[in-house]
This record gives C-alpha cells, structure tokens and sequence, in this order.
C-alpha cells in the first residue's frame, strides 16, 4: 500500500501577508523618497544662497514703484520709456552726488573727529560712573587689550571679511540699479508678460493690486524722506545754535533712524546727539537736546507728519513696530528699512479685499464720557438726584 503523494502547495500570491517577498511598491517608494529628501535639501540650499539676491531685487521693486510716477510724467510728454527711465534713475543718481558733494566733505571730517574723540569721551563716561555712582569701568586701554586678545584671530579674518563685503556691497548695488532700470524701462509689458499666464478676471485683480501697491509705497517712501530731511535739516540748526560738536552727521543719524524705525525712533536716534552733548559740553546743553527731540515729535506728529504724508498709507505704531522687528530678524538691516514698504503694501491689499462690517453698539467699543464740569457736574447730579429724591411721590 503506497503513501498518498502530499498536495501541491499553492505559490503565494502578490500582496499575500504569509509572503516573505517585499511587495514591488517598496523599491520605487524609496527612490521616490530619496529623491524628495535631496530635492528638499537642494531647494533649502538654493533659499539660503539666493537670500541676498531676492532682498536686492526686493530693494530695485521698491525703487521702481517709487521712480515710476517721475517716468509716467515723461511719457505723457513725449519722451521714450528708456529714455524716460534712464533720466529718472541717473536724475537720483545725481541728485544724491549733489547732496553728498555738498556736505560729504564736512560730513567725512567731522566724522573723523567723532571716531578720534571716542577715547576721550569714554574717559569722561568713565569718570562720571565713578564719581556719581561709584562703578568702576575698566580702562579704554585694557579694554582694547582684553578685546584684541580673545578676538585677536576674528579681527584679522574680519579684515579679509571686510575687503570681500565691500566688494559684494557694490555688486549689489549695481545689482539693484540694473534690475530698477530694466523694470522702470519695461512697465507695462512687464505686467502684460505677467498677466499672460492669468484668466482675464484674475489680470484684473493684479492689475489693480499691482496700481494700489504702487501709489502707496511711492507716496510712503516720498514721505518718509521728506520727513527725514526736514528731522535733519531742524536737528542740524539746533546743534549748531547749541555749539555741539559733529553736528552735520549727528543730524543725519537722527533723520534716517528717526523716519525708518518707528514709534522709537526718534528718541533712539536722539539718545547719540544726548550723550555727545553731554560728554562734550555738559548737563545743561543734554538736557537742551533732550528737551528738542521731545518737542521737534511733537511738532512732527502735530503738524509735519498730517501736511506731508496726507495721501500716504498711515499705519498703527505697534504694527509697524513689529513689521521693523521681524523683517529685521529675517533679512538684517535692509530688512527693518523694508518693513515699513511692505507692511504698507500688506495693509493696502487688507484694505482693499478685505470685507468691512458695521460695529455693534457697545461701550467696549469707546472711551467713557467725561462730565463736562469734573467733581461739579457729578455733585451737581447728585444733589439733583437727592432733591429728586426727597419729594413726595405722586398720588
């Protein structure tokens, strides 16, 4: 009697769990992984290395949509758009070479001055701890000392970093004057190149965003010089009348960061003209720039700022404050001097599509009312309301 033959044992299917095989999807998905992960890793290089480059063609779009009112008006009389464009960025061009031919030479000597007197002027703060508060600075010498033993490596790299970053520093700039040209010459075939890849509806609403943003940031920039020349042409008299040494570069240094840092800045960009004056000429003469810088806001805010900047985009102090802060912490310098542009740009396009509702009455939403006579209205209320109180009632 022979065995019975044992049954043939099926092959495992694909997909089967009982199956030792990987399924064939698994190759592929790991490529396709790979892949992800060194295109990731590509792009995050490419956004790191192309910081400078986007921040400078940032910079020539803001330049554009300011120069671009001045090539309008010489279109409308006739003039070719390169033509046009070429003038109006040399024309700026040459008007800053003017502004610096005139007060560069006063500007670089007193400068010298200031930086050769800073040894003296820490001896005096030095002096001053001591003698008013009774804490010991340590001296300028052995701070040097101190500095150039523990940094001595950095500072002689930092030469070599400093020759490079001057030679970036003007490639940038020719960088931004070239792409501010070739977008004030091109104008609306730029926009009419952009708008080919979009629906006749959506050209529509780049267009008008794109006529909103320009207004604004050209009337807001407009403005902010206006108002830093005006804050350094008053600061550079008062210093002057005051005898405080360095005064044309002092003024400057209030006017630039008085205008692009808000809320703050013009009492941060006075704090150095106080302390020159405090360490050169006295307490008295400090105080008199203290008590300018405060009156000359004043002054700004009251009556400059509404004359100047009527058509321009008024933005909150807290926002603007913040937009300086996290574009100065994303892009460095340049970044702060961009956010206020670009927040106004922001708050133009909120403006524009953003829906308004009317507001609900409620006293969360205003102040309370002041009585008209203080302490007299409200006894007058009360005694009112106590006579009121002490007739008889009605029958």
């Amino acid at each position: 009697m022979t065995a019975p033959e044992p049954a043939p044992v099926a092959a495992p299917r694909r997909g089967d769990p009982t199956s030792r095989r990987p399924p064939r999807w698994i190759p592929r998905a790991l490529f396709m992984a790979v892949v992800a992960v060194y295109l990731g890793a590509f792009g995050w290089y490419a956004i790191d290395t192309l910081q400078g480059l986007a921040v400078n063609v940032l910079i020539a779009f803001f330049l554009t949509l300011a120069l671009d009112p001045i090539v309008v008006w010489c279109v409308r009389r006739g003039w070719n758009r390169r033509i046009a464009a070429a003038t109006a960025l040399g024309g700026s061009l040459v008007a800053i070479g003017v502004v610096l031919g005139l007060f560069g030479n006063l500007f670089v000597q007193q400068l010298v001055q200031l930086l050769e007197s800073v040894p003296d002027i820490y001896a005096d703060i030095q002096g001053l701890a001591a003698e008013r508060f009774g804490v010991a600075i340590p001296d300028s010498d052995d701070l040097v000392r101190d500095i150039l033993t523990r940094f001595g490596n950095d500072v002689a790299s930092s030469a070599w970093l400093f020759g490079t970053s001057v030679i970036g520093g003007l490639f940038a700039v020719l960088t931004i004057l070239l792409v501010t040209y070739y977008l004030l010459a091109a104008g609306p075939r730029f926009r009419a190149a952009v708008c080919r890849w979009l629906t006749p509806a959506r050209q529509q609403e780049v267009l008008t965003l794109w006529e909103i943003t320009q207004v604004k940031v050209s009337d807001f920039i407009n403005t902010r010089i206006v108002l830093a020349a005006l804050s350094s042409a008053f600061t550079f008299a008062f210093l002057l009348i005051l005898g405080t040494p360095y005064a044309l570069p002092l003024a400057v240094f209030v006017g630039v960061v008085s205008q692009f840092v808000p809320t703050i800045g013009t009492y941060l960009g006075g704090a150095l003209p106080i302390v020159v004056a405090l360490t050169s000429q006295g307490l008295p003469q400090a105080l008199g720039v203290l008590a300018f810088v405060i009156a000359y806001q004043q002054l700004e805010n009251l009556y400059f700022s509404p004359k100047v900047s009527a058509k321009a985009l008024q933005m909150n102090p807290a926002v603007s404050f913040l937009a300086v802060l996290g574009f100065g912490a994303l892009f460095g310098a340049l970044g702060a001097f961009l956010a206020l542009p670009v927040a106004a740009t922001i708050q133009a396009t909120a403006n524009t599509y953003l829906q308004r509702h009317v507001l609900i009455e409620s006293d969360m939403l205003r102040d309370p009312r002041r009585r008209p006579d203080g302490d007299g209205g409200r006894r007058r209320a009360e005694a009112t309301d106590q006579t009121a109180s002490d007739q008889p009632a009605p029958d």
